[in-house]
């Protein structure tokens, strides 16, 4: 009897441990950003640059990018590219929970205007990104040659 007694306690605590870590990773509360791939390309002015990144959300919740900081310039500010190729300012933007958004060329962009040193390929750039409910995000971007492609 006690042997069958510490057996059925036995089963019972691996019945609940297995429960309880079925492998499938559950998203933690909130947004979880990171940022990945970004670079600025070397402007081919000498008073304004532009840079990209993507920001991949592994959280539950929404967050928003609110602007952009950077000592290399007077204004950082978030632009779109408009299909006619017009550029405007951008509003706050949404990283989606379980998403992620992806500034690049021809899209959403970070822009550098008035720069008060003009970047070279093979320097890098800080700049802290702020978001609405995250902690703002140091980046390092590497300044890539006018003519950089990243691969797809």
């Amino acid at each position: 009897m006690r042997r069958s007694a510490a057996a059925l306690a036995a089963l019972a605590l691996a019945a609940t441990a297995t429960a309880c870590s079925s492998g499938a990773e559950e998203a933690p509360d909130g947004p979880r950003l990171a940022v990945s791939g970004a670079y600025v390309k070397e402007p081919p002015m000498s008073d304004m640059a532009a840079g990209y990144f993507t920001i991949t959300n592994t959280g539950r919740d929404d967050d928003t990018l609110t602007g952009v900081t950077s000592d290399l310039a007077k204004h950082v500010t978030v632009h779109t590219t408009k299909p006619n190729g017009a550029m405007a300012e951008a509003g706050p933007l949404t990283v989606p929970a379980g998403g992620r958004l992806v500034l690049s060329t021809g899209g959403y962009h970070v822009m550098f205007i008035g720069l008060k040193r003009k970047p070279v390929t093979g320097e890098t750039v800080a700049m802290t990104l702020r978001f609405a409910t995250s902690s703002p995000v140091a980046v390092q971007a590497p300044v890539r040659p006018a003519s950089y492609r990243p691969a797809q």
